[in-house]
């Protein structure tokens, strides 16, 4: 709410988010909050990086000291009140990462691993390498065929591509069961919807554009030949009960029932990337249970796609584990200062990966805008996993409440 005293902190929240948003591409990864602001913000000059940093400092000292939250949309109703102690201390979290992007921005050097602290709420830890030498034994196990590992490994995978021409039959098919099955144990609000397409040239394999008015876009990247072993798994992750899931509930509940108007607003070098990530990674074995591929194959064999459910479920729990070495690529990289072709080597030895594959994970790690962003990968699915426990509750507390990596653990603590 704008009046004599200035801006409420959570319209200065909006603001500066889209402020550091023209530093950086894809750092806003969702608005849809008052267009006035967005318009207001994209019309004047870009403040600089050093400034953005100050102003960030300067709201988190507000709300320590109890500065007025405001309403930016300023409809006329008195706002619900309550909770005001948990969402500053929400927004604080947030404010203290993109502090800390606007420092990296303007020159500051911030050690990595402080780097992701500040922006994701949790301290990034090298994987044992001894680990990865376990889970290539329990592979060697379950592989068929002879040869290096690594290559048996790919000529499992290749024999599991979805047909470019199936493709889309599989993601609608897959989409609407996890949409039903989601519906059923936490309710989706009317009206929301999610739209799927395929793209090219991209560093992920799979993006959520939420749209707002609960609505998403979902991207399926096609460079690489997309799996039917992780199908079910990104669309779970993209949209039924991951991303969009999350999304279209806080906005119905957050945002349109309650006018907490930070929610409008998504963006990447926060905590809030890394709960969004670990809930989403988990949401198949949530709406499957925790093995999956019984009901995953009955959907995709009818489709003419090769799908060995039994190989998939053996091979899942060493394939989670060698998801480590993409954190220790990160390590090397950014903390080692290793060259890239070097890194892409070890990625490729560690993770079992074609060298083109190990390419496009490097290339994630090298970008401006997710140098730091495969933390919320490594670290959030496990601290979802250990809160939720098997427990559908505690999920939709994930996609509905404005929780923080640390209070996962609090409440695994408390739990008796």
């Amino acid at each position: 709410m704008t009046g004599p005293a200035g801006p409420g902190l959570v319209e200065r929240y909006l603001r500066l988010g889209l402020e550091l948003g023209r530093h950086i591409d894809g750092l806003v990864d969702a608005y849809y909050g008052p267009a006035g602001l967005a318009a207001a913000v994209a019309a004047a000059p870009a403040p600089l990086p050093g400034a953005l940093a100050e102003s960030a400092r300067r709201l988190v000292i507000d709300l320590d000291d109890g500065g007025d939250l405001g309403d930016p949309a300023d409809d006329g109703a008195e706002p619900p009140s309550g909770a005001d102690a948990g969402r500053r201390r929400w927004l604080r979290a947030q404010v203290v990462g993109l502090e800390t992007t606007a420092r990296r921005l303007a020159g500051e050097p911030v050690p990595y691993a402080d780097e992701v602290e500040r922006c994701y709420g949790v301290r990034p830890v090298r994987a044992d390498e001894g680990a990865f030498a376990a889970a290539h034994r329990q592979l060697d196990e379950v592989l068929p065929g002879t040869g290096p590992l690594a290559e048996r490994l790919e000529a499992w995978r290749d024999a599991h591509t979805v047909p470019p021409e199936r493709l889309g039959t599989a993601i609608a098919a897959l989409a609407e069961e996890l949409r039903a099955r989601t519906a059923v144990l936490f309710g989706l609000p009317d009206g929301e919807h999610v739209d799927f397409e395929l793209v090219r040239d991209e560093p992920w394999a799979g993006f959520n554009y939420y749209l707002g008015n609960l609505r998403s876009r979902v991207a399926v990247n096609t460079d690489l030949p997309v799996l039917s072993t992780g199908l079910a798994h990104l669309v779970a992750h993209e949209a039924y009960p991951g991303h969009h899931t999350e999304h279209a509930r806080k906005e119905a509940g957050l945002v349109r029932r309650r006018r907490w108007w930070e929610e409008s607003i998504f963006l990447v070098g926060t905590p809030q990337c890394l709960m969004a990530e670990g809930l989403a990674d988990l949401g198949l074995e949530v709406v499957l249970g925790p093995r999956p591929e019984g009901v995953v194959g009955s959907i995709l064999r009818p489709l003419g796609i090769r799908y060995d459910a039994d190989a998939i479920a053996a091979l899942a729990g060493p394939l989670e584990v060698l998801g480590g070495v993409r954190q220790n690529a990160a390590f090397r990289l950014h903390e080692d200062g290793a060259d890239p072709d070097t890194v892409i080597d070890e990625v490729a030895r560690h993770g079992l990966l074609p060298r083109e594959r190990a390419a496009k994970a490097v290339q994630f790690l090298t970008h401006p805008t997710w140098r730091a962003y495969v933390t919320c990968y490594v670290e959030g699915m496990p601290r979802c996993r250990a809160f939720v426990g098997g427990d559908p509750s505690r999920f939709e507390r994930l996609i509905t409440e404005q929780l923080l990596p640390a209070d996962l653990v609090a409440v695994q603590a408390a739990a008796p």
